[in-house]
């Protein structure tokens, strides 16, 4: 394993865990505004 790897593959884990982050944090607002948005109907 070269130090390209022991720099390239955490760095691209830690990219894919930000996207995630914030594609969920998104879907948990929507989500909470649709029920909200049923709640007062």
């Amino acid at each position: 394993m070269t130090i390209e790897h022991v720099i390239f593959i955490p760095g691209v884990l830690l990219v894919g865990v930000t996207i995630g982050f914030v594609l969920g944090a998104r879907a948990v607002r929507n989500e909470f505004a649709r029920m909200k948005e049923r709640a007062k109907k």
